[in-house]
């Protein structure tokens, strides 16, 4: 259904809240990630940690969904998953990766990328251990990316796991574990009015980050 010119002009915004100078910016742009991080948790935004991973597939196929980051630093952004699911197995074959963050309440948006690493086993088996038990018997009962014969085969393993572990520490799952994106280039995208946007991309030198402004 195409929307008429009237639902088009009520869904377009013009950006006015702030800008993004390069005077302004951190010199470390994971430093400013986290600013921007901490400012979207304080504007309450719904999981401002989910962040959209695109991978591609062994056909050059671009694939791309929602994951929450779990961990920001000097290390790069961490997330965790099936090792036996359709992205982890994209990574094993392509370890480049991209990143995008939307907070629309900020009209900001960051786009990184990078490449993609498993994480040190002890680091994947300390997050587990954080995890809500719920959340640590779905990991083992979801065979992630697999086909089901129907959503009371995926009940019915969960069931069968809750009575396994019942009263017992549940170890993290042997095909589960953290990912970590090294970025290469992180882009911060701030909205401005006439859609001329503030585009600021730091690029990894080796030594330090360059910046450059980007046309919008």
């Amino acid at each position: 259904m195409a929307l008429t010119p009237e639902a088009l002009a009520a869904l377009r915004q013009d950006y006015s809240q702030r800008g993004l100078l390069e005077s302004e910016l951190d010199a470390d742009p994971i430093r400013q990630f986290q600013v921007w991080l901490a400012e979207a948790q304080a504007q309450g935004i719904l999981e401002p940690n989910a962040m959209s991973l695109s991978t591609v597939d062994g056909h050059g196929q671009p694939w791309s969904r929602i994951v929450l980051l779990k961990k920001c630093d000097a290390a790069g952004f961490s997330f965790f998953t099936n090792y036996e699911g359709g992205k982890a197995q994209h990574i094993r074959g392509d370890s480049r990766v991209g990143l995008t963050f939307w907070w629309g309440a900020l009209e900001r948006q960051v786009n990184v990328v990078g490449t993609a690493s498993m994480v040190a086993r002890e680091e994947s088996e300390a997050y587990f251990a954080t995890r809500p038990i719920a959340s640590q018997l779905g990991a083992w009962a979801s065979r992630q990316s697999s086909l089901l014969s129907g959503r009371a085969e995926l009940e019915a393993c969960f069931a069968e796991l809750e009575q396994r572990f019942r009263g017992k520490p549940i170890p993290c799952p042997p095909n589960w574990g953290g990912f970590v994106v090294k970025p290469s280039s992180i882009e911060f995208w701030q909205g401005r009015r006439s859609r001329l946007h503030d585009r600021l991309r730091c690029t990894a030198t080796g030594g330090g980050w360059r910046v450059e402004r980007l046309a919008p």
